[in-house]
């Protein structure tokens, strides 16, 4: 073997070597916050049970930062389609990273984000209110049932209320 291969191969090998090195050391886990099942069920339950207090047959919907679900919680004589509302209100919300309320508004005018509405389950109305842990986004709750937005949304907000000083 003559030294300019053998020099080739060496310096293949390092390059390897450095490559490997870099990608571990880039490749470090994220850190992200979960929100515990009996905390989403607490706050699912203070959703339905604040909308029901009104005589509003809600539905309430808990996800998680990836918009898996946590706890769907359909309240005493909730329709069936509120299944479906609730959860793309809390998958908008989650997946924006801000409440529904103003994604909705932000959908009018001339900056409109409205044409992204075709996208599956993205919904821009009332009642998704996002979960944040300081600047964190990690869950978020959707409400559906009460006859309007602002409804839904102080419900969801009333839910989040009840968990929000046990997030950590």
């Amino acid at each position: 073997m003559n030294i300019g291969y053998r020099f080739a191969i060496a310096l293949a090998g390092a390059a390897v070597g450095a490559a490997v090195g870099v990608s571990r050391s880039s490749a470090e886990t994220l850190p992200t916050h979960r929100i515990p099942a009996a905390l989403a069920v607490e706050a699912a339950s203070e959703t339905i049970a604040v909308c029901a207090k009104q005589g509003y047959r809600e539905t309430a919907v808990v996800l998680d930062a990836d918009g898996a679900t946590i706890v769907a919680v359909r309240g005493d004589g909730a329709g069936i389609h509120t299944l479906d509302s609730a959860h793309d209100k809390a998958y908008t919300s989650v997946s924006f990273k801000n409440d529904t309320m103003a994604l909705a508004e932000r959908a009018k005018g001339e900056d409109s984000i409205a044409p992204l509405a075709k996208l599956p389950h993205v919904m821009f109305f009332g009642g998704g209110v996002v979960i944040k842990l300081g600047d964190e986004t990690i869950g978020a709750i959707g409400a559906s049932g009460a006859p309007g937005a602002k409804l839904d949304d102080n419900c969801a907000r009333a839910g989040l209320d009840k968990i929000r000083d046990r997030l950590q």
